[in-house]
């Protein structure tokens, strides 16, 4: 899988500026760059005829969150991270986060829909306001990869419209921004991603 975007919300302060960001990036990218499909193949490949919405249609992407999640828990990061401060408090779990000496950066990867999406950005926001957070992206399909994925996710066209929202909040310092991914190729004969599919069989 590939990394084809990549929207800076915002970026300020010493934290942004830091090695321990630039390595927090660097492991995004080598976590989305390792998620492979099929199992064993040197890319992320999608069948062309693998489009549709509906049941048995489309591609699961829970496994794509699950690989990338994995990944990033093999190199020190921490799944399943609740922030409790006032006004994040009860915005439900954090998918992954990694402990800096600024703060914890947080990562989402969306397998919701556009609501979903919504909420994590708005997650990480407070977070990064109240101080509960030092930074934090959210991960998104493209436009091209967007059909052939189940349900109607969140997807980064849909976002859009609200990016000058997010980029209006009074952050003094963090870094946020938005990652959009898509598959390496399309080929032919390539077997659909269940939803069921265990994310290590993806890595």
């Amino acid at each position: 899988m590939k990394i084809v975007h990549s929207h800076i919300i915002v970026k300020k302060g010493k934290f942004a500026s830091s090695r321990e960001f630039t390595t927090i990036e660097k492991q995004i990218s080598q976590a989305v760059a390792k998620i492979k499909w099929p199992p064993k193949a040197r890319g992320f490949y999608l069948n062309p005829d693998s489009k549709g919405k509906g049941r048995g249609e489309g591609n699961g992407v829970k496994p794509m969150k699950d690989a990338c999640v994995q990944y990033l828990k093999d190199h020190g990061w921490a799944d399943e991270h609740t922030m409790r401060k006032t006004g994040v408090a009860g915005t439900g779990p954090l998918d992954v986060v990694k402990s800096t000496g600024y703060g914890l950066f947080a990562l989402e990867w969306e397998t919701g829909n556009i609501s979903s999406s919504h909420r994590a950005m708005n997650k990480m926001c407070l977070g990064i306001l109240n101080g509960e957070l030092v930074g934090g992206a959210l991960i998104v399909p493209s436009n091209e990869l967007y059909p052939f994925l189940t349900d109607r996710i969140g997807n980064f066209r849909e976002l859009t419209p609200y990016l000058p929202l997010w980029e209006s909040l009074p952050f003094k310092e963090g870094v946020i921004c938005i990652i959009v991914v898509e598959q390496d190729k399309l080929k032919t004969g390539v077997p659909r991603i269940p939803k069921g599919t265990d994310g290590r069989a993806l890595l």
